[in-house]
């Protein structure tokens, strides 16, 4: 027994030993990654980063891509792929490595050598209007051979003639409440941008039997009623001249239309080409505003509604259908030859990364499409210029050595957005497991710079307390005195129970850019910003070039962001972010302000829904406990972390916390829940046609249930409320303790 003991003694005593000459050792010096692994975001870096952030530096880089139209797979498409690669690949200040993803995509392409064409025709088919095939040149940007002829992608090819009406914005209701006037069938009906998709309206329009539709920008809508390119439009203004047209993507669907859900690669499965849906069923052609001029004002028949009339100085008619008899196209018909041709090509992604020294397996994405219509100075090549300049100052300070990141950081330039989002939405398609489990978030910054008026932001609400953070430490363009945040909330607030009044933060509910497959397919927060126009002095819908031929360089440095000071704002916020994101030991994440907007929703969900789901026996208690669960955990999570020993935490807790946080918008994924509505799985963001603030499920069924009134109807109501209750419930259990 005592031999026994004396043993036990000797060997704790050789424990001791060997734990303090460990301790010892790992004190004065410890393996070369502890202090790695423990290093927060450095504040002094991002001072430093922002400081480097250089005006002329953005405006070259947009002078240089806005060289050549670059339209997808194009030789200009190309030209810029080259750029991006000498620059991302620069010794001086490139990045780790950068090279390019290629997928071959279903594109839609006028006919070169047969242009489409729209006339007014009499009844002997004799031309009395042609409409303008493409837009008035005023420099030599316009002039360029390689600007493309307006024209709706994905509309078929066809060859149509009827009378004339006009649909105002070509929505259900619009085709509805015409149809009561005028017989629509063989007509071709002229319709105005906003309100539906553009290829909605022609979707919308043939289940009454129109044969076509022209689009064109009604001057009310985006020109504040200026006209004349005289003295009121480009090139005396930021107005759209009237020969200007909107091309587009008139498809539904984002990502490439043959590989739903799968990468477009060469051996890819496709389906066939007429089982695509979502693109327009009858032709479909975009026009400028003095065609569409000389096209409604001439129109017969009843006024139209008093909400459909714009900025001509004549009453818009809805058609008899067709023209007065009084007017110089009596008896005439529309006529539409259109020559769109669909072809497989192959279109490139641009990737780049700098890899992270101590979690290189977590990713933070900042991304931005390269293609443009012709040559986009503002959308895209104000955010890839932007881009170029983060990734210039980065990229010197990795190959100085002075910094490299905690975490990776990938770039990507997106080919085929146009289109479709089709580059970031093959890119996720790809590699959708491994960037579901490794991704922190993504950053997207396609139109940096709309107006230099205040930022605009949208995300996931976790993300608002590292934007606003971001966005304080940035100066006003042209406003010494203030900052960013300030300038923001001043223009675009709300009142916040938790923060009092803040700037309002958008939700990414559509997919009106890149960071759509990364929201609704894959589930990562994400980030989409730019800066903006005052909409107190404006009516216009977006900035007045947007996908013409005058949205050049000239254009930008003029009348957009002269001195280019705005998009130097934009690359120190959206930089500052991206520090944080791929530095901080911490994810600068905040659950409390996701719960907050989450009560918000059912809030909303209650005042309009709770007293009918009561008449046809549907709870809303398990909404509410969902909710109340949620905002629980987040608080007590917020808690935790605003609690730790930081510099004294494990590397393990610290990694357990941050995959809470990155994973949390992953539990609000449903694969089943929204089966017309392709790729879109988030129950919490995904697009709601209702217009209501709320859960989008559950507002689209109770739209529908309340509209029709059938009991089949009502239990998709209960469906989507079981979907999003039990989403949430999930949600909230991965804040929680970990079992």
């Amino acid at each position: 027994m005592i031999k026994k003991a004396v043993i036990g003694v000797l060997c704790a005593g050789i424990a001791l030993g060997i734990g303090i000459v460990i301790g010892h050792f790992g004190i004065s010096s410890g393996p070369s990654w502890l202090k790695d692994v423990a290093k927060d975001v450095d504040e002094s870096f991002i001072e430093r980063f922002m400081a480097e952030v250089n005006t002329i530096q953005i405006q070259e880089n947009l002078r240089e891509l806005t060289d050549v139209p670059h339209m997808a797979t194009t030789a200009g498409d190309e030209k810029t792929v080259q750029t991006m690669l000498r620059r991302w690949l620069d010794d001086d200040d490139g990045l780790d490595d950068a090279w390019r993803e290629e997928y071959n995509v279903y594109l839609s392409f006028p006919d070169a050598n047969n242009p489409n064409k729209v006339t007014v025709v009499d009844a002997a088919n004799v031309v009395k209007h042609s409409i303008r095939e493409k837009e008035k040149p005023y420099t030599d940007d316009q002039r360029d051979p390689d600007v493309v002829q307006p024209y709706a992608a994905y509309s078929p090819a066809g060859h149509v003639k009827g009378k004339l009406v006009y649909a105002n914005q070509g929505k259900p209701s619009d085709y509805e409440e015409l149809s009561k006037k005028v017989n629509l069938t063989g007509t071709i009906a002229i319709t105005r941008y906003g309100g539906a998709g553009r290829g909605a309206k022609a979707i919308n329009a043939a289940p009454y039997g129109v044969v076509g539709v022209l689009v064109y920008t009604d001057p009310q809508d985006i020109n504040d009623g200026f006209m004349s390119d005289t003295n009121e439009t480009y090139p005396h203004s930021w107005y759209l001249p009237p020969s200007g047209v909107e091309r587009g993507s008139f498809n539904r669907d984002f990502g490439d239309l043959l590989t739903p859900y799968l990468a477009a690669k060469e051996e890819t499965y496709r389906i066939p080409p007429e089982n695509i849906v979502g693109i327009p069923p009858i032709p479909i052609q975009p026009i400028g505003f003095e065609d569409a001029y000389v096209l409604i004002c001439a129109l017969d028949g009843d006024a139209a509604p008093f909400a459909w009339q714009g900025a001509f100085n004549c009453t818009y008619n809805l058609g008899g259908p067709g023209f007065k008899p009084t007017s110089a196209f009596s008896n005439s018909d529309v006529k539409m030859d259109i020559y769109n041709q669909e072809v497989i090509k192959n279109s490139a992604n641009v990737m780049g990364i700098i890899r992270g020294s101590v979690e290189p397996d977590r990713y933070v994405i900042y991304g931005n499409h390269r293609d443009s219509w012709v040559h986009g100075a503002i959308d895209p090549s104000s955010g890839t210029s932007v881009m170029l300049e983060i990734t210039r100052v980065l990229g010197r300070m990795v190959k100085q050595g002075i910094w490299r990141p905690r975490r990776s950081i990938i770039f990507g330039s997106w080919g085929a957005e146009e289109f479709g989002l089709i580059g970031s939405a093959e890119y996720t398609e790809q590699y959708f497991a491994k960037l579901s489990e490794r991704t922190v978030a993504y950053i997207n910054v396609d139109i940096a710079v709309f107006a230099n008026a205040y930022l605009r932001a949208s995300a996931m609400p976790s993300l608002q307390s590292v934007i606003f953070k971001a966005s304080k430490e940035v100066s006003a363009p042209g406003e010494s005195s203030t900052n960013v945040y300030e300038t923001w909330k001043r223009h675009y607030n709300r009142t916040s129970g938790i923060h009092g009044v803040i700037p309002r933060l958008g939700y990414l509910t559509g997919a009106g850019s890149d960071y759509a497959a990364f929201v609704h397919y894959l589930g990562i927060s994400s980030i989409d910003m730019s800066y903006t126009y005052d909409r107190s002095k404006t009516n216009a819908r977006i900035y007045p070039a947007y996908h013409t031929a005058y949205d050049t360089f000239d254009y930008a440095s003029k009348y957009i962001d002269p001195g280019f000071v705005s998009h130097q704002a934009v690359a120190r916020t959206a930089g500052n972010i991206l520090i944080r994101l791929a530095d901080s030991l911490l994810l600068p994440f905040n659950c409390a302000d996701y719960a907050e907007v989450l009560d918000s929703y059912l809030t909303t969900a209650i005042t309009l829904y709770q007293p009918q789901l009561e008449a046809h026996n549907i709870s809303i208690e398990p909404l509410k406990r969902a909710v109340a669960m949620f905002t629980t955990n987040a608080e007590q999570l917020d808690k935790t972390i605003n609690s730790l020993d930081r510099a004294n935490e494990t590397p393990l807790t610290i990694r357990r916390i941050n995959d809470q946080l990155m994973l949390l918008d992953r539990a609000f994924l449903d694969p089943l829940a929204f089966p017309d509505k392709y790729a879109f799985r988030h129950v919490i963001w995904t697009s709601n046609s209702a217009g209501k603030a709320t859960f989008p499920g559950l507002a689209d069924a109770f739209a529908q249930a309340e509209l029709s009134g059938l009991d089949s109807d009502w239990e998709k109501v209960h469906y989507h409320l079981s979907v999003v209750s039990q989403a949430i419930e999930g949600a909230a259990s991965t804040l929680g303790d970990v079992i």
